[in-house]
């Protein structure tokens, strides 16, 4: 095994990863290449998973949650990619545990007491965040969904594109405009948060979901929402009306960190995938791996990789309690844009290693790639990190 140990870890965080090693165990990567060749969610994994508690990492032990924070939420996510799953295995399940921070942090007394430890146990998941649309994008304050108000219900109709796993969820956790864009002071104002029970939405025929054929995460489906009158109590509502948008941003950059920590376990896999081809190929008469031209694209990938890394679990031991926003946010931005290019150069370096066999599905290099090539888009593009980088860091003109 590559040696991936690189950073000092606290004794919670090295629980964490002996825990995830224990379980990821058991799924190696002929597990993967198979869920993704047959485009079949890995719902055995996921099922240990919670059956473990580990959806509920973030959520507080009031609610039978494990009261986890960034620190070691990077660790579990890196190692579920490292492990041979990919960025793609860590996706499978990272809805799970993000979509119920909104509801810890802003929902009413009677939803948590009533969803969260049933999410704890792994008895409900809320794998599924709805907020992108074809004509809104990387601008939230755009989307077109409309939520109004009749009775003690909300009548919801619009659209959405881009959302995962909605197919392994109970809920979704839903934004739409409660108040048009053009009748706010701030087009950031006026968005709220719901939280919608699917089956209901399924029996009321008010949803109906089409899967988008892609080519990378092939296990991890991704839909396209349509809604047409959708009731959803006025009781789920999650925090205040209008103010989703905020509540939207609120722990989005601790969220980024554990993306890129995703990315790192993806370049980990698929350097220790061409490195051991590279052990094993002979051309010549002699490994291929003794070849500098071999050596130095994996060398040089591993150490962007574990530099990467480095910030990734710098920025996570502080920004639970980093008050600065600024700050946290310049450092969630660095490390998701340095991991993502990381993970990249880790996954065609292990390509090229392979030579002709570098895309053939019997590989795994081939599906690192394509996931690789993902992370450079979601959750937030590369550009899109850098604007950020250079308006709050650098102090440039807001370019966008």
């Amino acid at each position: 095994m590559l040696q991936r140990d690189t950073v000092e870890l606290t004794d919670q965080q090295r629980l964490v990863r002996d825990s995830i090693r224990d379980i990821c165990s058991d799924f190696d990567s002929a597990y993967w290449r198979d869920q993704d060749a047959n485009g079949e969610y890995p719902q055995e994994f996921v099922d240990e998973l919670a059956a473990g508690g580990w959806f509920g990492a973030l959520l507080p032990e009031e609610y039978g949650g494990a009261d986890m924070g960034t620190e070691e939420v990077v660790v579990m996510m890196e190692e579920i990619a490292a492990s041979g799953g990919g960025f793609s295995a860590a996706q499978s399940v990272h809805g799970a545990i993000y979509n119920s921070v909104p509801i810890v942090e802003y929902g009413s007394e009677e939803l948590k007491s009533d969803l969260l430890p049933a999410v704890a146990s792994g008895e409900t998941s809320i794998q599924a965040f709805g907020l992108t649309e074809p004509n809104a994008g990387s601008d939230s304050t755009s989307i077109e969904t409309r939520a109004v108000r009749d009775g003690d219900d909300y009548v919801i109709n619009g659209q959405k594109i881009w959302i995962s796993r909605v197919d392994a969820s109970d809920y979704l956790v839903l934004m739409a405009r409660t108040t048009p864009k053009e009748d706010v002071e701030k087009r950031t104002r006026g968005l709220t948060m719901f939280l919608v029970d699917l089956e209901d939405a399924y029996d009321q025929g008010g949803l109906e979901i089409e899967r988008i054929d892609k080519t990378a995460s092939n296990f991890v489906h991704s839909y396209e929402l349509f809604f047409e009158d959708l009731r959803v109590p006025a009781s789920h509502v999650i925090g205040e009306k209008g103010e989703g948008f905020y509540q939207m941003l609120d722990g989005l950059n601790e969220e980024r960190l554990v993306i890129a920590a995703e990315c790192i376990g993806l370049g980990e896999a698929a350097i220790e995938a061409g490195v051991e081809y590279a052990n094993q190929r002979e051309v010549f008469d002699r490994k291929i791996g003794s070849n500098q031209a071999i050596q130095h694209p994996l060398a040089e990938a591993h150490a962007h990789v574990q530099a990467a890394k480095g910030m990734v679990y710098n920025a996570a031991s502080v920004v639970d309690d980093e008050a600065d926003s600024k700050s946290v946010g310049a450092r969630a931005n660095m490390a998701k844009f340095l991991a993502a290019k990381a993970a990249f150069e880790a996954a065609d370096a292990a390509v090229q290693t392979h030579g002709g066999f570098g895309i053939a599905r019997e590989y795994d290099v081939e599906r690192y790639l394509r996931e690789a090539r993902l992370t450079r888009l979601v959750p937030i593009t590369q550009e899109l990190a850098l604007n950020y980088i250079g308006e709050n860091v650098l102090g440039l003109p807001r370019s966008y």
